[in-house]
């Protein structure tokens, strides 16, 4: 596992203060590992990343789908709706995503307007640098 960055928690904790309903901040690199979080438990933020690898994965099958897609399935942002809450996940810089879990009341728009700020604002450093048997090349 990834260690947690101590300089995302400032980052990441402002999206949650930013917006109401907000649970769970996860960061992932594509292969499911966890970079940094905010709410939650590790444990959750965990499970929640590997679950995020599957997930991208699907959508970018899903994209190759789509005749105006650019045929290079790349997701940039995926929504669900479940019973007591929202879950989304966007694409933030090279091998890495930004994924948010939020209550019912959150508003939609205003949280992906935010994650889209905040992922312009510091997509630099969201990145994660591929692995090769565990370890960053």
């Amino acid at each position: 596992m990834i260690q947690q960055r101590a300089n995302f928690d400032w980052m990441l904790k402002e999206l949650a203060d930013g917006v109401h309903g907000v649970r769970q901040i996860v960061v992932l690199s594509a292969d499911g590992l966890r970079i940094a979080r905010h709410g939650g438990d590790p444990d959750g933020a965990d499970r929640l990343a590997a679950a995020c690898a599957g997930l991208q994965s699907l959508a970018a099958a899903v994209a190759t789908e789509i005749p105006e897609s650019d045929g290079n399935g790349k997701m940039r942002m995926v929504i669900i709706e479940v019973n007591g809450g929202y879950f989304y996940m966007m694409a933030a810089g090279a091998g890495a995503y930004l994924a948010v879990l939020a209550e019912e009341t959150v508003d939609a728009g205003l949280i992906g307007n935010r994650m889209r700020d905040l992922v312009v604002r510091i997509g630099a450093h969201l990145t994660s640098p591929p692995r090769r048997d565990g370890q960053a090349v």
